[in-house]
């Protein structure tokens, strides 16, 4: 039996099995989203009881063999993926939780507050909520695409992977002053003169004298 033709495919099929643990609610959901990877591998991207969530692969797009239907190497990753003794361990994945998006506001810190300067109290805490406001806001922005329509992925050039996560579209800074998920602890007003901040208070303690 030759493994050459699946070599270039485990690292997709583990991070597709990390995706269905994370996307799964149910053991049964996990089961339909796994066994895409023994359709996708051979070009067939829709089947009778499901299809691929990817968008449709263009010309130049695939930079692997695709593996043959019934051959050796097809053959052995269907063993893989339906042994029915390692599915009855499923259940321990798909409530996995990880520490990815922890991580990525961490190092988004970094860009506002790098490790090599230092920095008082008041501007680390200034330069860490200006990092949470920029993350917050533009977390869920839609994906990059090309002049094609497709989205655009990353390539590690020192791996030659693709990755399985998309790029996404650029920072707009358009903050919404009346959205409350994106004020944390600014006001939502433009803060008055000094001048008549302190004429305020001047009145307001003379009538408190006054009145005790």
């Amino acid at each position: 039996m030759s493994w050459c033709e699946i070599l270039p495919w485990i690292r997709d099929i583990v991070s597709h099995f990390w995706y269905c643990a994370k996307q799964a609610s149910s053991v049964e959901e996990f089961k339909l989203k796994w066994h895409a990877v023994i359709h996708h591998v051979r070009n067939q991207h829709t089947w009778a009881t499901g299809s691929c969530k990817h968008e449709p692969l263009g010309d130049g797009t695939q930079d692997k063999t695709w593996i043959e239907q019934g051959s050796a190497a097809h053959q052995a990753l269907v063993a893989i993926v339906l042994d029915k003794r390692w599915l009855k361990n499923v259940k321990k994945f798909i409530n996995f939780r990880t520490t990815s998006d922890l991580e990525n506001f961490q190092n988004h810190i970094l860009m506002y507050a790098g490790k090599r300067y230092s920095y008082n109290a008041v501007v680390y805490r200034t330069r860490t909520l200006l990092a949470a406001i920029d993350y917050n806001c533009h977390n869920h922005r839609l994906p990059s695409r090309n002049r094609d329509g497709h989205k655009i992925r990353y390539y590690n050039k020192r791996s030659k992977f693709w990755s399985v996560y998309t790029l996404k579209g650029k920072k707009d800074y358009s903050y919404r002053p009346d959205d409350p998920r994106h004020l944390g602890v600014l006001a939502p007003v433009q803060p008055p003169p000094t001048k008549e901040l302190v004429s305020h208070f001047c009145i307001y303690f003379q009538t408190t004298e006054i009145n005790t």
